[in-house]
């Protein structure tokens, strides 16, 4: 019996022995940089991504480990003041790898009491002595290709291999070409590479050819956002990280063998915006006639945000639920999707005849039965009860709601533009705020803007009748709509829109 149990230990060991150490010495490929290799926490807020958070999809993971350690807001000097630097050296083994880039930062002032990062431009030795303003600490600042030397040295000093790139560009084009950074930090961090004959991957060069290829229309609003010149789109860092790949790929870097033949990239699944309501929100094929939902989508980042208008013409409240069309937009709801509600032009029709389209008045419980063309019997509601089921169910699905109140027709009682405050403005108010979700009174903030542009410019917005607008007032409305939800703060569908300047 002894026996038994010291061979079972044996082959315990042994098992240990040949698949513990190989788990150990799987080569671990670390970032080191600024926010465009890792912008915020890597998880896209904004719709901002660094290369580094792509390039792990064009490698074998199940051979290679990827950390990602760069900071937003780091520039090669205070990566290492931070102690950032020391946290990946502490963790560095033979066979790993070390993607550096620096540079975005390093321009900055070298002493001041909001960041104080900048290095001394250049690869020598010149130093500067500082009382840090920020850090109250005495300081002596080098060159930036002092700094990324360091790094490389102290990654070779661990039998790790380090690999330079120079900074990704900026979208900030001249003259249909884009600056390139050859004479400044893109040279001195080749200057380095070269110095301790290691590799170097031209990324800024590289990725303003591909960049230029694309032009500027193309680049803007996909790779990058007019809003930000720096920072990459989530296709724009996977755009960075391929430029990286094709390089490496063409070296002598033993990295390369990590590279999958082909990759399958995943890109962030976009968010989802879903509208419902009546025509003034619907696409209704009519020129005449265009529901501003037609226009919402270009107020959106649809890079990260898809609108499906889901609102129909004709409809109300009780019909967008006898229809079916509520429960096939529920069905398509997931956790994190928007919804916009807007009702009521249609729900003031009659209850029992006609076109049997109107639910009844107020937020109440009180329920009517009608008996249909076909025979069948129908219980009808009030308008703030299919309101509140709208927000209920939406919010059941994981989806968030926002309550927004009619457009106003063009009407103008006392030589002011028609509001509905009393009825169904003020009923999907209450539905609101008893479901506690947002409400925008689309209705008396677009007829704040009838009154400023005056009746016989609003005219023009109604080129078919009082109600439907063409395209110019339809537009205005989006706008409108998409300015009120940029305000609620509490609310992540405002990161979506963008609002021209």
């Amino acid at each position: 019996m002894k026996s038994i149990k010291i061979i079972s230990l044996l082959f315990l060991g042994l098992l240990f022995f040949n698949f513990t150490p190989k788990q150990n010495n799987k080569p671990t490929v670390f970032m080191v940089g600024d926010s465009t290799v890792k912008n915020g926490k890597g998880d896209g807020l904004g719709g901002l991504w660094g290369w580094g958070d792509y390039i792990g999809q064009f490698l074998d993971t199940t051979k290679v480990n990827v950390e990602n350690h760069a900071l937003g807001g780091t520039s090669s000097r205070t990566f290492q003041d931070k102690g950032l630097w020391n946290a990946v050296l502490g963790k560095l083994k033979k066979g790993d790898y070390v993607l550096i880039q620096f540079g975005h930062n390093d321009d900055g002032p070298l002493n001041d009491s909001l960041r104080a990062r900048g290095t001394i431009k250049g690869i020598g030795n010149e130093t500067e002595e500082i009382d840090n303003i920020l850090t109250k600490k005495h300081e002596t600042v080098h060159s930036y290709g002092w700094y990324i030397q360091k790094v490389v040295r102290e990654a070779k000093s661990k039998g790790a291999i380090p690999i330079i790139c120079s900074p990704i560009p900026r979208n900030d084009w001249k003259e249909k070409k884009v600056p390139r950074n050859d004479k400044s930090y893109g040279l001195w961090a080749k200057q380095i590479a070269e110095k301790e004959k290691v590799t170097f991957i031209n990324l800024n060069e590289k990725m303003v050819a591909a960049m230029e290829k694309l032009g500027e229309a193309k680049v803007t609003g996909t790779y990058f956002y007019k809003k930000d010149h720096t920072h990459t789109s989530a296709k724009g860092a996977v755009l960075s990280a391929s430029v990286i790949v094709k390089e490496l790929k063409e070296s002598k870097n033993t990295l390369k063998n990590y590279i999958l033949e082909q990759p399958k990239i995943e890109l962030p699944a976009k968010k989802k915006v879903f509208l419902i309501g009546d025509s003034t929100m619907a696409d209704n094929n009519n020129p005449d006639a265009v529901g501003w939902g037609v226009c919402f989508a270009k107020y959106c980042d649809t890079t990260r945000i898809e609108v499906i208008n889901k609102a129909r013409g004709g409809r109300s409240t009780r019909t967008f639920v006898y229809e079916g069309l509520w429960d096939e937009v529920k069905n398509q709801l997931k956790p994190g999707d928007f919804i916009l509600i807007q009702f009521g032009h249609n729900d003031a029709g009659a209850v029992d005849k006609e076109k049997m389209r109107g639910s009844l008045k107020g937020n109440g419980d009180e329920t009517q039965e009608v008996i249909r063309p076909d025979g069948s019997k129908e219980i009808v509601r009030t308008f703030g009860w299919y309101m509140e089921k709208f927000i209920r169910e939406a919010k059941e699905k994981g989806a968030i709601p926002i309550v927004l109140s009619l457009t106003p027709r063009n009407e103008w009682p006392n030589d002011k533009a028609e509001r509905r405050t009393d009825t169904y403005v003020n009923w999907s108010k209450i539905a609101a705020e008893k479901e506690k979700v947002p409400f925008i009174d689309l209705n008396d903030i677009t007829a704040l803007k009838y009154e400023a542009l005056g009746k016989e410019k609003v005219k023009t917005f109604f080129p078919k009748d009082h109600t439907h607008t063409g395209l110019e007032g339809a537009d205005l409305n989006a706008l409108t709509a998409a300015e009120n939800i940029k305000k609620i703060k509490e609310y992540a569908l405002k990161d979506y829109i963008e609002i021209p300047k």
